[in-house]
């Protein structure tokens, strides 16, 4: 599969009473820093309802920096094993954040890397960072090479050449993250559906590779990737 994805490549204590912990809890201040924008406000006892906690959330969201929180997005906990996995010239990749659950700001992607596999040489305008969780990769970076071990992190700054390869005889597998988010959508639309996170892809003959590499070329330009000859 490797030599097909070449193809592609073109102080002190105050005085007075003793007060008891829970009286002085209640007297407590909070003081913010000076100048910080937040309000200075007092301690209430451990008997407050819900309904003071609401006000005092909102007194404190109205003077924040920070936009409220938005209750129409949801947590998102990713299970590969339950999650949809695709396959792609012998790569396998299972989207377990997509751009729709963090409001564009990036995708995360479960990558699963055979001997020999990785994609040609390219570059795109988004933000791409390797989390390598088990093998050894090799990265080409503005055709420098540089070997990535289980544990290690690697980011590619946007715009610049690069290349990945499995060259050991171990599978790798890392997490992707790109930013902002739309990659993902990429391996949706020309990936293929398998069983497993490290399910590999049906082989293609002559022809079905032909119509794939136009098909990725095609595409390339969509999501904001240029395929290159050299890393």
């Amino acid at each position: 599969h490797y030599d097909l994805w070449r193809r592609l490549g073109m102080g002190t204590v105050p005085e007075g009473p003793i007060l008891s912990f829970e009286a002085s809890v209640r007297l407590m201040p909070i003081t913010a820093p000076k100048g910080s924008g937040f309000p200075t406000q007092s301690r209430r006892s451990c008997g407050s309802t819900k309904k003071q906690d609401l006000e005092e959330n909102e007194m404190s969201s109205a003077s924040s920096p920070i936009p409220p929180d938005d209750p129409q997005r949801s947590l998102t906990l990713a299970q590969p094993d339950h999650l949809p996995h695709f396959g792609l010239v012998g790569d396998t990749y299972t989207i377990t954040v997509t751009g729709e659950q963090t409001a564009g700001r990036f995708c995360v992607i479960d990558t699963h890397i055979p001997p020999g596999g990785g994609p040609p040489p390219h570059r795109h305008d988004f933000e791409e960072t390797f989390i390598l969780l088990e093998g050894q990769m090799e990265a080409t970076f503005r055709g420098t090479k540089s070997t990535l071990r289980a544990g290690e992190t690697l980011n590619i700054p946007a715009n610049a050449p690069h290349q990945f390869r499995n060259v050991s005889s171990e599978a790798v597998r890392m997490l992707c993250i790109c930013s902002p988010a739309g990659q993902e959508k990429f391996f949706v639309e020309v990936g293929v559906r398998v069983a497993t996170r490290a399910t590999p892809p049906p082989k293609l003959n002559e022809n079905e590779q032909a119509a794939f590499i136009e098909k990725v070329k095609a595409i390339a330009p969509k999501y904001r990737t240029e395929l290159l000859r050299e890393a």
